[in-house]
């Protein structure tokens, strides 16, 4: 048995219930479930149908985003996250650069290794060494004055470990941006890259071993190991290249408004709805939802 959810964004409802009538009676589903008004729905099915990817793409192009996937274990035991332009609406490394004056050289880089055009750990040292002699306390200030919350993540975690579910955040940023962030949401542990510093002023540094996307996977190892649950009890989320191996090793792994060449490596792609979609497809109804 599957279960297949539409939804589109909660800043635009825009989901119309002959849409899911139409595609319910089109691949003989069961009786549709909407878990928010004109913004989320969900039915059963018994196989996967062939033109799964093909309404897919046309749903795209209405601003609904559709994932299929199996009914049995799809409320998770843990959340697995990546931090940058998932947790948070920002790169925090660009932040920084931007506060260097080396805003537009750092971002390039960094689309690029996000979305697997570099090596990770290469593209991170050079962009690390392009904030040596930034003062430390430039990090609070872009925390306090350029960093937001990726819309629904409050209701993501809160409802998630509500429920009694692990919370791991772990990124390929910094230690410095995960640990607010990880206090700020709730996260149970975070995981980070740490930037050197020396006499008040980052050194251009980055810490070694750098975590990147083998770090990922090993956490996943490492937490489910810790909590005597399996990675089939996993939801990951993430939107870059070094998320992958936890995306594709997770229970169910999402990419969240990912890089193209990301989201085609990927089942369950997320590209209208924000964090509060990790609900929905977890069965959460927005009247369940905490936070």
């Amino acid at each position: 048995m599957y279960i297949a959810t539409l939804l589109c964004s909660p800043a635009n409802p825009c989901l119309d219930p002959a849409l899911v009538d139409s595609l319910r009676n089109a691949w003989g589903g069961g009786e549709a479930v909407w878990l928010a008004p004109d913004e989320a729905a969900e039915f059963p099915l018994n196989d996967v149908p062939a033109n799964q990817w093909t309404v897919w793409d046309d749903l795209q192009a209405m601003g609904v985003d559709l994932v299929l996937q199996p009914a049995a274990g799809r409320r998770k035991q843990m959340l697995l996250a990546d931090m940058d332009s998932t947790m948070i609406e920002q790169e925090c490394i660009d932040e920084l650069a931007e506060e260097a004056g080396v805003g537009a050289r750092v971002k390039d880089i960094t689309a690029r290794a996000m979305n697997g055009e570099l090596d990770f750990d290469g593209a991170l040292t050079e962009r690390v060494a392009l904030l040596k002699d930034l003062p430390e306390a430039v990090i609070a200030q872009v925390l306090d004055n350029r960093i937001t919350l990726m819309p629904g993540a409050r209701q993501l975690l809160a409802t998630m470990k509500g429920d009694g579910a692990y919370a791991a955040l772990v990124s390929g940023g910094f230690t410095a941006f995960t640990s607010r962030i990880a206090t700020e949401l709730g996260f149970d542990e975070n995981r980070a890259n740490t930037l050197m510093v020396s006499d008040g002023k980052l050194t251009g540094a980055a810490g070694r071993p750098i975590l990147g996307r083998e770090a990922k996977v090993t956490a996943l190892e490492q937490i489910t190991a810790k909590l005597g649950i399996t990675e089939e009890d996993v939801l990951a989320v993430g939107d870059g290249a070094n998320d992958l191996g936890m995306l594709q090793r997770a229970g169910a792994g999402v990419a969240l408004h990912a890089k193209p060449a990301v989201a085609a490596q990927c089942e369950i792609r997320i590209n209208h709805g924000d964090l509060t979609a990790l609900l929905y497809l977890q069965g959460y109804g927005r009247d369940a939802f905490k936070g």
